[in-house]
């Protein structure tokens, strides 16, 4: 009788953290950083669905700007995401690391985002971007 609560209790607790682990919050973390070498990186990244790490300019007023280079993601977590950086960005810019989708595009696989556009969209939850403001060293 005890090894079939004990089993009974770890298939529960299996069971649960699976689920948890499904069910992780879209979220990016970052921190300030060299971009010397035109790449920047997200330590982790969580994404409900296939999608992309997409760099903006920002400033001040913490609003996206210009896409200055993008990554592709997986559904899921993903570690040590480095986008390759399209424009130069000097020492003392503040970059927004977003996370976009994959949806609503011509072609998967292809980052198809334009400022303001629906192709490969912002990611929101509880209507909040997704997303994590850095300042280069």
């Amino acid at each position: 009788m005890k090894n079939i609560i004990t089993a009974a209790a770890l298939s529960m607790m299996a069971t649960a953290a699976f689920a948890a682990s499904h069910s992780m919050a879209p979220m990016v973390e970052a921190s300030a950083q060299s971009v010397e070498n035109g790449v920047v990186s997200a330590e982790k990244v969580v994404a409900g669905e296939n999608g992309w790490l997409v760099i903006h300019r920002t400033g001040a007023d913490m609003k996206p700007g210009v896409v200055v280079g993008h990554a592709p993601l997986r559904m899921g977590e993903n570690m040590d995401v480095a986008a390759i950086l399209t424009e130069d960005v000097k020492s003392g810019d503040m970059l927004m690391l977003m996370v976009h989708s994959e949806s609503a595009g011509m072609k998967t696989g292809t980052f198809e985002y334009t400022l303001g556009a629906k192709e490969d969209g912002p990611v929101k939850m509880d209507d909040k971007l997704v997303m994590s403001v850095i300042t280069v060293q």
